[in-house]
This record gives C-alpha cells, structure tokens and sequence, in this order.
C-alpha cells in the first residue's frame, strides 16, 4: 500500500516507519508540511496519492493547549479537517489517531466507544473537534482513541521515569489516584496494521489491556529495568497543573471485541517487550 503518514516524525509516527517498511511511505511533517495550511496538505495527498492517510500530527503539550488555544485548534481541528478534506478529495482512506481526553475522566468503568465525549480541558476539546472534522469530511475513517502512550526515544511518562530512576536523590512521588492503560507505540501500530487489512469503519479504543495507576505503572517501569530509586505515592492534589488530568483514562475496546478483532496486547507485557530492548 500507499500510506502517507501526518506526523511522521513523532514518537508513534517513528514507530509507523518502522512497522511499515513494506509499504511505499510518505512522511507529512513540519517544517515540510503544516496541516493546517490547507492547500499545502491538498497537494501533498494529491501528488502522492496514498491509499490510506495515517494521521497523527497534534498539538498534545496538554498543558501549552490551555494557553494556547489558538493553535491547539489550529492544528488539532483545523488540520484535521485539512487532512480529512484531502484524503475525501483524493480517494484515500483516513486513520485517524485521538484521545483519551475527549471524556471528562469521571466514570467509575473504562469507557467504551459508545459514551458520550465530555472533555475537560482544550486539549481533550480541540481534539475532539478534530474528530469532528474526520466525520463531516472523509466518510471512509476509522478513529483510533488511544491513552498512556509510550515509544521509542518519547517524549513520554516511560522516558521520565527512567531519567529520574537513575538518579540519585530522595524518593520520588508519582501520582496513584489515575486509572489508565498504559500503551506502547508499538501496541497501536499492530493495531493499525489490522486495520489496513480489515478496515473498521468509526471510532475504536487502541489502549492496552489492563489497567494501573501512573504509580502501579512507574513500580512496573523499575523492576524491569532494575532502578533501585524509591518511589512513594501521591495524589493529584499534589500536583496541580494548568490542565487537570482524568481521574479515569481507561479505554475499553468494545467495538473491537465486537467486529471479532483479537484483544490488544496487555500493558504489561507490552511494557517488558519494550524496556528489554531498550536496556539490551
């Protein structure tokens, strides 16, 4: 196939590359392409003419979101729409890649791909604009709502962890009262893989099986790479950020089950896969 890949240089956008060398790509990034130029994204699908359009370009610095609003919707509504509207016109197929965020994180179950979307924050709001967008201007979509991310050379919670865990110093506290799924890059590019064999056609939840708190997550973190730095629990409370986190980020892949896909892998094992290689 033909893909072109929004975002290409970023951390899930990397790991696409490398999953999908077989196939002829095409790597839409800045300074090269701006999606929310939009006849600079037009002409870029035009002369490539991808089969499918994997996009994950984003604004996802949740906390920049909240002062800068401006661009948070200039790049995750308004780029969506560019790319939505490009691959319509150009008869491609779209993946598009969105968020946890777009739910308000107060349901005491994971949500699933039929509730309704509360975001709390810009960020969650700007994305789920850009959801929008994919419906309104490119009927042949699949959404993939994806939470906790983590890959090769990040940036991400993983990276920091390990920084700080080979540090010395007193004990680190890391927040225990956020239940999510934590997912590598490589989880959601084997999902993505699926996905161009057997298109699935709406919104589906791309996060790892299993649950745990950023604490439970970051325990597993240094037992597998063999950091000794001690870690203590805390709240949200502790920390307060311009952006307020979900209490509930988790995921169920409900429609997934249903259209007969295998379960995704589970977060722990995805987790031991990716900090053998890393420290190997």
């Amino acid at each position: 196939m033909k893909l072109l890949i929004t975002g290409g240089k970023g951390m899930l956008g990397r790991t696409l590359q490398r999953h999908f060398r077989q196939h002829e790509l095409f790597v839409a990034d800045l300074p090269e392409i701006d999606i929310a130029d939009g006849r600079c994204v037009d002409q870029s699908v035009a002369a490539f003419r991808p089969d499918v359009v994997i996009h994950c370009a984003a604004m996802t610095q949740v906390d920049a979101c909240e002062t800068e609003t401006d661009k948070a919707y200039r790049i995750n509504a308004l780029g969506s729409a560019n790319v939505a509207r490009a691959a319509a016109r150009h008869d491609a197929r779209l993946i598009a890649l969105s968020t946890d965020y777009v739910f308000d994180g107060t349901a005491t179950r994971p949500y699933h791909e039929f509730d309704s979307p509360a975001p709390r924050t810009i960020y969650g709001a700007s994305k789920l604009a850009g959801e929008e967008a994919v419906r309104c201007h490119c009927p042949d979509h699949t959404i993939v709502r994806i939470a906790w991310l983590y890959g090769e050379e990040g940036p991400s919670f993983l990276h920091a962890m390990l920084k700080l865990g080979a540090q010395t110093g007193g004990p680190l506290k890391v927040v225990n009262d956020q239940l999510g799924n934590p997912t590598s890059t490589d989880a959601v590019a084997g999902l993505i893989g699926q996905l161009l064999e057997h298109p699935l056609p709406g919104v589906v939840h791309g996060s790892c099986e299993g649950e745990a708190t950023w604490f439970e997550f970051a325990q597993a973190i240094f037992a597998r790479a063999g950091l000794t730095r001690e870690i203590v629990p805390c709240t949200t409370a502790e920390f307060p950020r311009p952006a307020p986190r979900p209490a509930n980020s988790r995921l169920e892949k409900r429609l997934l089950r249903l259209a007969g896909f295998p379960p995704m892998p589970h977060w722990q094992e995805s987790l031991e896969k990716f900090v053998s290689a890393l420290v190997h």
